[in-house]
Formats: C-alpha cells, structure tokens, sequence
C-alpha cells in the first residue's frame, strides 16, 4: 500500500488558498463578471404580452433565482455557512432518518457475519468513500488523486474478496490515514478518536459521518475565499440575473411591472408628502438628511426621491403580516421580519427599563442594576412572537418587582410598599398599549436613529438619541445590519426604483433631469 502523502494543516491551508484564487475564483469571475455591463433606467424590461411557460422553463427560473438567492445570501450574511442537519431524535425525521440507517447498518453487519462473508456492499461503501476522498483533493494534488486510485482500486479490491484475501481493516487504517491529511485541524480530533473503533460496521458509519462533514468544510471554505470576489460583483450579478428572471417570466405573473415595488414606493411618497405639508422643519424632525420636498422658484413641489425611498425602507419594519412584499425585498423578506421583530423587542426592553428605573429612584443608580432589570426583561420577551404582549408584560413586572426588592434589600433599604409595587407593575403592564407615552418616545428615537442607518453612507451610524443607552449594543447591531441591508439593495435595484419614482414624483410632462440616479 503506498505511504500517503504527509502534508502540514498550514500547508494544506496554504495550498488551498492557492488553489481556490488561481481556479474557483477564476471560475466565479467568468460567471459573475462576463458581459455584465452597468445597467440604466433605459434597460429596464416593458410590459409584454402574456406568455405560458413550459415546466422546463420554469425550472429553469427557480434555478435561476436559487443561484441569485445564494449568491445575495452570501454577500449580505457574513456569517452564512452550510451545517449539519441535526433532527430532533423525538421528531418524525429523526425517527424515520435512524430507523432506516440502522436497517442499512444492521443488513451489512449481517453480511460480514457470513461463512464465507459476503463483501458485495463494503465494497459499494468503499468505493463511496473513495469518491468523496478523491472529491476532496485540489486539482494539483496529483500525487495524492494517483495514491487513493491505487490504494482503493475497487477492482483489485474485488478479487481480493473473491479469493477471501480482503482485509477491511487495512483498508480503513488507510482511509483514516487520508482523512487525517485533507481534513481540516478542526476534524484531527475526531479522526483520531475513530482509529479506536475495533467494530468494521461502527467504523465505517463513523467514516461517512466525518466525510459529509470535510465535505461541508471544503464547501466553507470555497464560500469563504469566493466572498471578496462576490462582493465586488455582487451589484451587476443581481441586477443582470433579475433583469433575466423578469424577463423570462410572463407579465400576468408578476401583474405588470413590478407593481409591488410600485405600490410600496407610491405608499412612502405619500406619507413624506403628508409629513412636508404641516412644517417645513419637518425633515429636521424626522431624522433624515435629505429635505423630504424640494421646491423650485415658479414649480410645483416635488418631494426627494432618496427621502421617499429611505421612507419606504423605514416602512419594512411595520410590515403587515399578508400584505404582498415588494418584488425587490423578497430576498431579504425573512431577514427584514427578523429584524422588525428585534426592533419591537428593543423598544419593549428599553421602556421597561426606564420605567423600573424611574420607580426605582437612587436605587437604579447602583453599580449593575439596570443591566439586571434589562436581562430579566429579554430573557422573558424572547418568546413575544409567540405569547400576548400582555402576558408577557405580566410575567415581565412581577420579575421586576422581585428583582428590584432584591436590589433593596442588598443595598439595605426597604422592599417596595404595596403601593408602589402596585404602581411598578401597572406602569410597566401600560407599555402594552400602543398610545403609551414612554413606548411611543423610546419608538420614535429608535426610528430616528435607524433612519439614519438607511440614508446615504449612514449603514454604519452609531448616534444614539438618548435614553436607548440599555440597548445600545443590540441596537447599534440591528442598524448596522439593516443599513448594510438597505445599502446593498439600493445599488442593485436603483435604476428600478429611479424609474418608477419619475412617474410617481414629477408632473406629467416634466422630464427626470431634478431625479436621483441610484
């Protein structure tokens, strides 16, 4: 049996960086960057016929859109990865997943058992087993491709078996050895603990376990190399491939032109024109940069496009659930509700806070209690999305009242009289209630400071207006997120939303010269 080639986990780390800049990258380049040109309004897709789409066809848009989705995916979550699929044992899939894999497992062990054994699936496995190591090897590892192809020849290993000449535990020594030089150093300690399973059956079920998951590394990896790439392409990609996608599908499926995306962006110049009328100090109040009207010596007023589309952006946060998205946030569609659920909790938790703290007096003044009260409060509003804001506002005081008695008594002061816990928890149950005066105040200036997230080069905005201090550092989380979301998606579908807004913001028969190109 050849020795396997000895490799450092720095130089296999080196080689693979190598490897994956000179030819995945490369690869990536001719897919993402070729023919992709800067697109203008003048490129958007007009309204065709209705047409029907054969399955083929179909499928291959829902191929298309994967592609999109995971290339935006990447791009937009830095921390995306592919993981192990873990069911729960109690569930379904788990039940079902284990009884089949111990059918499968049990038939071979019964096959091995035989007099003489019966080889026919270890040799399957094994020939499985060599396909994923050699799937495993960079194209110039050639040294390492020609020793697997000989140590596993599944022909020679075949006539070993006829000829009762096999030995399967040489083989695995083999294959434990390999593993152990293309697997990541985060894999050495499990591979080394399989060189201690003495059970063939055991052994190589352990094998496919470890293998799937240097699989799943590799793809990590490459994902990891290629993301700079992506990036830099991210914005042409995008916009090419839903160019493509709006193309290919009929216009009765998408009910026109991205009608929407019209309808979303109609709904935010109405309220930016609403909020103009009143003041014109307005676009002071709001939190934006950008004057939410401009008005022209002799013109009608026309409110700004960048104002009207930061307000639509803000509106993704009080999204209705059953309202039809926009056609060009259905990507980040999930991602955008998880955010807007994170920003309602925020707002709940810094209420609660600052009510507990005013009832408090000098007490929250002490070393560690308004953290205290803050992660009573989050621990207890995780479940929100599941439980009535009132029930969980009630569990929430009660906490509370114990926590701040426990504060007093540490402090040596008295607990709270009866009826200031009273007044405690009825405070603290009124934040339920939309109209309250704290709740309202805390939502206002975590909107102010989020649109300043969305404007213009505000992705990484870290102005808190006062009071958000308790939530500062979830807060600043969310906003960088969402207006590195924001920023993203303003580049790649700008010119959509430059077209739509020339139609809804100036008067018939004005050309788009005073319109924002994004």
């Amino acid at each position: 049996m050849p020795n396997r080639e000895k490799t450092t986990s720095s130089d296999h780390n080196a080689s693979q960086n190598k490897d994956c800049n000179s030819k995945r990258v490369k690869e990536c380049e001719d897919s993402l960057a070729g023919n992709v040109s800067n697109l203008c309004p003048s490129d958007l897709p007009l309204s065709s016929p209705p047409q029907i789409l054969s399955m083929s066809e179909l499928l291959e848009a829902a191929n298309e859109v994967s592609k999109m989705t995971i290339a935006h995916e990447i791009i937009v979550n830095h921390d995306f990865k592919l993981q192990e699929t873990n069911f729960l044992s109690n569930s379904l899939e788990g039940r079902v997943k284990e009884a089949l894999h111990k059918a499968f497992w049990d038939s071979l062990r019964e096959e091995l058992s035989k007099t003489p054994p019966d080889y026919s699936h270890a040799i399957r496995l094994i020939q499985e087993i060599k396909e994923s190591l050699l799937s495993l090897i960079l194209p110039r590892q050639t040294r390492l491709r020609n020793q697997i192809e000989d140590a596993l020849d599944i022909e020679l290993i075949k006539q070993e078996a006829e000829h009762g000449a096999l030995d399967i535990p040489n083989l695995t020594t083999y294959i434990l050895g390999m593993m152990a030089t293309l697997c990541a150093p985060i894999r050495d300690e499990e591979i080394q603990r399989l060189r201690s399973i003495s059970d063939p059956v055991h052994l190589l079920r352990e094998i496919f376990r470890i293998l799937d998951l240097m699989k799943m590394d590799m793809v990590n990896f490459t994902i990891q190399v290629l993301r700079p790439h992506l990036q830099e392409h991210s914005v042409q990609y995008e916009r090419k491939k839903f160019r493509e996608l709006l193309n290919k599908l009929p216009s009765a499926f998408i009910e026109g032109s991205l009608a929407c995306t019209a309808e979303w962006l109609r709904t935010a110049a109405a309220k930016v024109s609403s909020d103009s009328l009143p003041s014109s100090s307005s676009s002071e109040t709001s939190g934006s940069s950008v004057p939410p009207c401009e008005v022209a010596a002799g013109e009608v007023s026309i409110c700004s496009p960048t104002a009207v589309l930061n307000q639509a952006y803000m509106d993704l946060l009080h999204w209705e659930p059953g309202k039809d998205y926009p056609e060009t946030m259905l990507m980040d569609k999930d991602r955008l509700h998880t955010l807007q659920m994170q920003v309602n909790q925020l707002a709940i938790i810094a209420a609660v806070v600052l009510v507990s703290s005013n009832m408090t007096g000098n007490v929250s003044s002490s070393p560690g209690c308004v953290d205290r009260l803050k992660w009573v409060t989050k621990a207890l509003i995780e479940g929100l999305p599941s439980t009535r804001l009132e029930d969980a506002l009630l569990d929430i005081s009660n906490q509370i009242h114990q926590e701040v008695n426990s504060i007093l008594l540490q402090l040596g002061y008295p607990a709270l009289s009866n009826d200031k816990a009273a007044s405690l928890k009825g405070q603290i149950m009124s934040i339920a209630d939309k109209d309250n005066v704290v709740r309202m105040v805390i939502e206002q200036r975590i909107q102010t400071f989020l649109s300043h997230c969305v404007s213009p080069g505000g992705q990484n905005s870290k102005n808190l207006p006062q009071g958000l201090v308790p939530i500062q550092e979830e807060l600043l989380e969310v906003g960088q997120r969402f207006g590195s979301l924001t920023h993203h998606n303003r580049q790649v579908f700008g010119p959509y939303y430059s077209e739509i807004l020339k139609k809804l913001l100036l008067p018939e028969g004005k050309n788009g010269g005073g319109i924002e190109t994004y």
